[in-house]
């Protein structure tokens, strides 16, 4: 394998990373913003069992608050039976107790459902507590490693941008081109393709047998048939062909 062929490889491999390590950064905020969401609803499926409770709560107050003005009404009901003059007095007074009776009675029921709601709500919530009581730290643990990971990627980035441009000037200006344009008009970025099976890995069109064995001997750079780019044969496919021919 010539020199500029091993440079070239080389180039590609670095240029493959930099490509990686670039999407990576481009779209970490959509990333971040999807961590952030995983943990909200979470948090949004804790919230409504926890304002389930609180409305349930809410209603047992106001049916006690009713309960408690009901029997005030009562106890006057009561004095206005015991104090009744007649017959129109005491049937309008007991009319007033027995509605009053029925509607405390009424409510009171509604509070043993409300009470029931609350303990099968707060149940759920106990069950879930481990999970309420770490979801905070987790998000902030996820963060922090999201950050760190964002971190580590900008300054690999920035290295290998770096070891491109080293590499790069290394070139004749001839190769430089070639690799850039094919480099360019490759959606994947991808100039120089490996030699797997027999075929390039890039286009995946098979090479003719006389090629394969001439890549091995041969220190011309040669190019796909197919895709024009630039291939290459691990030491592993290289050592395949010179056995095979």
């Amino acid at each position: 394998m010539s020199s500029e062929l091993e440079k070239l490889i080389e180039l590609q491999k670095t240029d493959t990373n930099i490509r990686k390590l670039k999407q990576a950064i481009e779209s970490a905020e959509q990333r971040r913003a999807s961590i952030e969401q995983e943990f909200e609803q979470h948090a949004s499926s804790i919230r409504e069992i926890q304002a389930k409770r609180d409305a349930a709560q809410a209603g047992r107050a106001g049916l006690e608050k009713q309960i408690a003005e009901n029997k005030t009404y009562l106890e006057r009901a009561d004095r206005n039976l015991k104090g009744s003059q007649n017959q129109k007095e005491y049937e309008t007074a007991m009319r007033e107790t027995d509605a009053l009776q029925k509607q405390i009675s009424a409510l009171e029921t509604q509070v043993l459902e409300k009470m029931t709601e609350i303990e099968e709500v707060e149940k759920i919530l106990t069950e879930r507590a481990d999970e309420v009581n770490s979801l905070e730290a987790d998000r902030a643990k996820s963060l922090k490693n999201f950050d760190k990971e964002l971190a580590a990627n900008r300054k690999e980035f920035e290295a290998k941008t770096a070891e491109r441009h080293e590499i790069f000037v290394t070139l004749p200006a001839q190769k430089a081109a070639v690799y850039n344009r094919l480099a360019q008009r490759s959606r994947d970025g991808i100039a120089v393709a490996e030699v797997v099976g027999g075929s390039c890995s890039a286009c995946f069109m098979k090479l003719r047998p006389q090629m394969q064995v001439e890549m091995k001997t041969s220190d011309r750079i040669i190019t796909c048939e197919s895709c024009t780019r630039i291939l290459y044969l691990a030491p592993a496919e290289s050592k395949a062909v010179i056995q095979e021919s």
